[in-house]
């Protein structure tokens, strides 16, 4: 399958059969469910003032993934994947933004769920902007230190653009650091229905058709160095993995990613790895689905 806008995702050579990783798809999505995309883009990071180095993010988690994961793991059952490949950057935002919302709808048509791998969290609202489309009134559920709603354009732009421009009817964010986000932005959230660390893992998701978003800065630095904005007092993996497979146990969510890792700021790949591990816990539980 050739997906618009794609070149090849880079793996390692020689990945070992006994790495789950050895048995994504990478010609054909037969017999798959779901379909990672990478979006190595950080024009995004670079314009909101972060630390550059996104655009590495997807070449990494595949390295991760090539490294961590059994491939027959004991009592785990993995869904069949298909690597479509990365995004190829377009001249400006603009245009490295439709190139995604092209590739997320041809997956779409295959009936294929995806999953993006970024790049700038800016990108999140490429990649849901065709889900949305075909499915009016959809809700957000993120988990990100920063609300990104702003008007510029940007990494911190995505979810204020997918209100206004994609008939998202409410968000909610999960793992809020209030002192990285101004009055302003806060007040603009609460106008359009937001809600700020609203939910208990114990709750059902909110109602309706949901896309989600994990940024990887909504983890402490302590264990997730390798992000645009590190954050001083984050989340611990594992509320993050628990968050994680409560999405993907979901028959709601329509789809899901995880952006912001940055590979030149990640000493000894532990942010990567981590990542890794959080993709593994969404594909587990994507299995349990009750339809």
């Amino acid at each position: 399958m050739k997906v618009p806008h794609c070149q090849p995702g880079v793996w390692p050579d020689d990945i070992p059969e006994s790495r789950f990783a050895s048995t994504i798809r990478r010609e054909a999505p037969d017999g798959c469910r779901i379909a990672l995309l990478g979006l190595p883009d950080e024009l995004g990071v670079r314009l909101n003032g972060g630390r550059p180095g996104a655009g590495e993010g997807p070449t990494a988690l595949r390295a991760a993934l090539s490294r961590y994961g059994a491939a027959q793991a004991s009592g785990i059952r993995w869904p069949g994947v298909f690597d479509a490949g990365d995004i190829q950057p377009g001249a400006d935002l603009d245009e490295t933004h439709d190139r995604v919302s092209v590739a997320v709808e041809s997956l779409l048509a295959a009936d294929l769920f995806p999953i993006g791998i970024g790049g700038g969290h800016d990108l999140t609202y490429a990649f849901v902007r065709p889900v949305a489309t075909r499915l009016s009134g959809m809700v957000g559920l993120y988990f990100d230190a920063h609300l990104d709603v702003r008007a510029e354009k940007g990494s911190g732009m995505p979810f204020r653009r997918l209100v206004e421009d994609c008939s998202v009817r409410s968000l909610y964010v999960q793992g809020l650091d209030p002192f990285a986000n101004s009055e302003e932005h806060v007040t603009w959230f609460q106008g359009h229905g937001g809600h700020i660390d609203s939910l208990d893992l114990a709750d059902p998701l909110p109602e309706g058709d949901l896309f989600v978003s994990l940024d990887l800065d909504v983890i402490d630095q302590a264990f997730a160095p390798g992000v645009s904005a590190m954050n001083p007092n984050g989340w611990t993996p594992a509320l993050a993995e628990a968050w994680v497979r409560a999405a993907a146990r979901c028959p709601r969510v329509r789809c899901f990613d995880m952006m912001e890792l940055s590979p030149p700021h990640d000493a000894q790949g532990r942010t990567a790895r981590l990542a890794a591990r959080l993709l593994l816990a969404f594909l587990e539980s994507f299995t349990e689905r009750s339809q």
